[in-house]
Protein backbone atom coordinates (compact mmCIF):
# COMPACT_ATOMS: atom_id res chain seq x y z
CA UNK A 1 0.00 0.00 0.00
CA UNK A 2 1.38 3.59 -1.02
CA UNK A 3 0.41 6.71 0.47
CA UNK A 4 1.22 9.44 -0.35
CA UNK A 5 1.27 11.50 3.12
CA UNK A 6 4.17 8.96 3.86
CA UNK A 7 6.06 10.60 1.08
CA UNK A 8 5.23 13.90 1.54
CA UNK A 9 4.20 15.32 5.49
CA UNK A 10 1.79 18.15 4.37
CA UNK A 11 -0.15 15.80 1.67
CA UNK A 12 -2.97 16.04 4.17
CA UNK A 13 -3.64 19.31 4.83
CA UNK A 14 -2.79 20.63 1.19
CA UNK A 15 -5.21 21.63 -1.31
CA UNK A 16 -4.82 17.82 -2.94
CA UNK A 17 -6.04 16.39 0.37
CA UNK A 18 -9.42 15.15 -1.22
CA UNK A 19 -7.43 12.88 -3.14
CA UNK A 20 -4.86 11.30 -0.34
CA UNK A 21 -6.17 7.95 -0.80
CA UNK A 22 -5.70 7.49 -4.49
CA UNK A 23 -1.75 5.94 -5.79
CA UNK A 24 0.30 8.15 -7.31
CA UNK A 25 -0.02 6.82 -10.60
CA UNK A 26 -3.76 7.29 -10.09
CA UNK A 27 -3.40 10.86 -8.93
CA UNK A 28 -1.43 11.68 -12.23
CA UNK A 29 -3.63 10.48 -14.76
CA UNK A 30 -6.30 12.56 -13.34
CA UNK A 31 -4.19 15.71 -13.06
CA UNK A 32 -6.10 17.73 -15.38
CA UNK A 33 -9.26 16.94 -14.07
CA UNK A 34 -8.06 17.41 -10.63
CA UNK A 35 -6.26 21.10 -11.58
CA UNK A 36 -9.22 22.41 -13.53
CA UNK A 37 -11.41 21.66 -9.85
CA UNK A 38 -8.96 23.35 -8.07
CA UNK A 39 -8.98 26.59 -10.42
CA UNK A 40 -12.38 26.61 -9.73
CA UNK A 41 -12.49 27.18 -6.06
CA UNK A 42 -8.96 29.65 -6.05
CA UNK A 43 -9.99 32.92 -4.81
CA UNK A 44 -9.44 35.58 -7.59
CA UNK A 45 -8.07 38.49 -5.44
CA UNK A 46 -5.18 36.38 -5.29
CA UNK A 47 -4.48 34.78 -8.19
CA UNK A 48 -4.71 35.97 -12.28
CA UNK A 49 -6.69 33.68 -13.70
CA UNK A 50 -7.21 33.64 -17.79
CA UNK A 51 -7.77 30.43 -20.09
CA UNK A 52 -7.76 27.98 -17.39
CA UNK A 53 -4.53 29.18 -16.29
CA UNK A 54 -3.92 30.42 -12.48
CA UNK A 55 -1.11 32.19 -11.36
CA UNK A 56 -0.48 34.25 -8.30
CA UNK A 57 0.08 37.58 -7.78
CA UNK A 58 3.39 37.24 -6.05
CA UNK A 59 4.68 34.77 -8.28
CA UNK A 60 7.27 35.86 -11.02
CA UNK A 61 6.84 34.11 -14.51
CA UNK A 62 9.35 35.33 -16.82
CA UNK A 63 8.84 36.59 -20.75
CA UNK A 64 9.76 33.18 -23.21
CA UNK A 65 8.28 30.37 -21.10
CA UNK A 66 5.29 28.91 -22.15
CA UNK A 67 2.58 27.99 -20.01
CA UNK A 68 -0.59 25.46 -21.27
CA UNK A 69 -3.95 25.05 -19.25
CA UNK A 70 -5.01 23.99 -17.37
CA UNK A 71 -1.96 25.11 -15.00
CA UNK A 72 -1.94 26.73 -11.32
CA UNK A 73 1.28 28.52 -10.04
CA UNK A 74 1.52 29.14 -6.64
CA UNK A 75 2.41 32.10 -4.11
CA UNK A 76 6.19 33.31 -5.01
CA UNK A 77 6.66 30.51 -7.60
CA UNK A 78 9.57 31.47 -10.11
CA UNK A 79 9.03 30.64 -13.68
CA UNK A 80 11.97 30.98 -16.05
CA UNK A 81 12.19 32.01 -19.56
CA UNK A 82 12.62 28.88 -21.86
CA UNK A 83 10.68 26.72 -19.47
CA UNK A 84 7.45 24.77 -20.17
CA UNK A 85 4.83 23.77 -18.10
CA UNK A 86 1.67 21.35 -19.82
CA UNK A 87 -0.88 18.29 -19.92
CA UNK A 88 -2.09 19.91 -15.90
CA UNK A 89 0.44 21.04 -13.50
CA UNK A 90 -0.20 22.53 -9.78
CA UNK A 91 2.84 24.30 -8.13
CA UNK A 92 2.64 25.15 -4.33
CA UNK A 93 4.41 28.15 -2.95
CA UNK A 94 8.16 29.26 -3.52
CA UNK A 95 8.99 26.46 -6.02
CA UNK A 96 11.44 27.19 -9.51
CA UNK A 97 11.10 26.00 -13.11
CA UNK A 98 14.24 27.09 -14.62
CA UNK A 99 15.57 27.65 -18.34
CA UNK A 100 14.76 24.98 -20.19
CA UNK A 101 13.00 23.19 -18.29
CA UNK A 102 9.78 21.03 -18.72
CA UNK A 103 6.86 19.85 -16.78
CA UNK A 104 4.60 17.75 -17.37
CA UNK A 105 0.98 16.73 -15.66
CA UNK A 106 2.70 16.61 -12.59
CA UNK A 107 2.26 17.82 -8.89
CA UNK A 108 4.86 19.78 -7.10
CA UNK A 109 5.00 20.66 -3.57
CA UNK A 110 6.19 24.12 -1.44
CA UNK A 111 9.62 24.86 -2.06
CA UNK A 112 11.36 22.17 -5.14
CA UNK A 113 13.67 23.51 -7.75
CA UNK A 114 14.08 21.82 -11.21
CA UNK A 115 17.18 23.67 -11.70
CA UNK A 116 17.46 23.52 -15.88
CA UNK A 117 17.11 21.85 -18.29
CA UNK A 118 14.79 19.05 -16.75
CA UNK A 119 11.99 17.09 -17.69
CA UNK A 120 9.83 15.57 -15.31
CA UNK A 121 6.99 14.05 -16.70
CA UNK A 122 3.44 12.55 -14.68
CA UNK A 123 4.95 12.42 -11.59
CA UNK A 124 4.21 13.89 -7.99
CA UNK A 125 6.96 15.84 -6.37
CA UNK A 126 7.47 16.39 -2.36
CA UNK A 127 8.43 19.49 -0.04
CA UNK A 128 11.96 20.69 -0.99
CA UNK A 129 13.17 18.39 -3.78
CA UNK A 130 15.93 19.79 -5.67
CA UNK A 131 16.47 18.41 -9.22
CA UNK A 132 20.12 19.62 -10.50
CA UNK A 133 20.65 20.64 -14.41
CA UNK A 134 19.81 17.76 -16.75
CA UNK A 135 18.38 15.63 -14.66
CA UNK A 136 14.81 13.76 -16.00
CA UNK A 137 12.26 11.82 -14.72
CA UNK A 138 11.17 9.98 -17.44
CA UNK A 139 7.38 8.61 -17.91
CA UNK A 140 7.32 5.94 -20.93
CA UNK A 141 8.92 2.73 -21.21
CA UNK A 142 10.10 3.43 -24.85
CA UNK A 143 12.47 0.66 -24.87
CA UNK A 144 9.75 -2.39 -24.77
CA UNK A 145 6.74 -3.31 -26.11
CA UNK A 146 4.58 -3.53 -23.07
CA UNK A 147 4.44 0.00 -22.28
CA UNK A 148 2.95 -0.35 -18.83
CA UNK A 149 4.77 1.00 -15.85
CA UNK A 150 5.89 -1.47 -13.35
CA UNK A 151 6.40 -0.05 -9.58
CA UNK A 152 8.39 -1.72 -6.65
CA UNK A 153 6.48 -1.70 -3.59
CA UNK A 154 8.25 -3.85 -0.43
CA UNK A 155 10.43 -5.54 -2.87
CA UNK A 156 7.80 -6.72 -5.38
CA UNK A 157 7.04 -5.40 -8.79
CA UNK A 158 3.51 -4.19 -8.69
CA UNK A 159 1.37 -3.59 -12.13
CA UNK A 160 0.23 0.29 -12.46
CA UNK A 161 -2.21 -0.05 -15.14
CA UNK A 162 -0.72 3.10 -16.80
CA UNK A 163 1.28 3.65 -19.72
CA UNK A 164 2.72 7.21 -18.53
CA UNK A 165 3.82 7.66 -14.61
CA UNK A 166 7.18 9.38 -14.17
CA UNK A 167 7.57 9.27 -10.15
CA UNK A 168 6.81 9.90 -6.84
CA UNK A 169 9.53 11.45 -5.05
CA UNK A 170 9.62 11.97 -1.15
CA UNK A 171 10.00 15.30 0.60
CA UNK A 172 13.71 16.44 0.18
CA UNK A 173 14.62 13.94 -2.43
CA UNK A 174 18.04 15.31 -4.30
CA UNK A 175 18.61 14.45 -7.75
CA UNK A 176 22.23 14.88 -9.02
CA UNK A 177 22.76 16.42 -12.68
CA UNK A 178 22.16 14.25 -15.55
CA UNK A 179 20.98 11.37 -13.48
CA UNK A 180 17.38 9.52 -15.19
CA UNK A 181 14.56 8.36 -12.86
CA UNK A 182 13.61 5.50 -14.99
CA UNK A 183 9.26 5.38 -14.60
CA UNK A 184 7.96 4.32 -11.68
CA UNK A 185 10.46 5.65 -9.41
CA UNK A 186 9.05 5.92 -5.60
CA UNK A 187 11.86 7.40 -3.76
CA UNK A 188 11.25 8.14 -0.08
CA UNK A 189 12.00 11.28 1.73
CA UNK A 190 15.63 12.48 1.29
CA UNK A 191 16.75 9.91 -0.65
CA UNK A 192 19.87 11.48 -3.30
CA UNK A 193 20.46 10.06 -6.30
CA UNK A 194 23.57 10.74 -7.74
CA UNK A 195 25.01 13.04 -10.68
CA UNK A 196 25.06 10.94 -13.81
CA UNK A 197 23.21 7.70 -12.29
CA UNK A 198 20.31 5.95 -13.43
CA UNK A 199 17.73 4.67 -11.03
CA UNK A 200 15.34 1.25 -12.19
CA UNK A 201 12.75 0.38 -10.25
CA UNK A 202 12.67 -2.76 -12.18
CA UNK A 203 16.30 -3.47 -12.22
CA UNK A 204 16.76 -3.12 -8.09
Amino acid sequence: MIRLADYIAVFSDSALAPWADLTPWALVTQAPAIVRQLLAELPADEYVIQDEIAVHRTATVEVGALLKPPLIVGAHCFIASGSLLRGGCWLDEHCIIGPGAELKTSFVFSGSKLAHFNFVGDSVLGQVINLEAGSIVANYRNERDDKEVLVRVDGALQRTGCDKFGALLGDQCRIGANAVLAPGALLKPASVVGRGQVFDAEKD
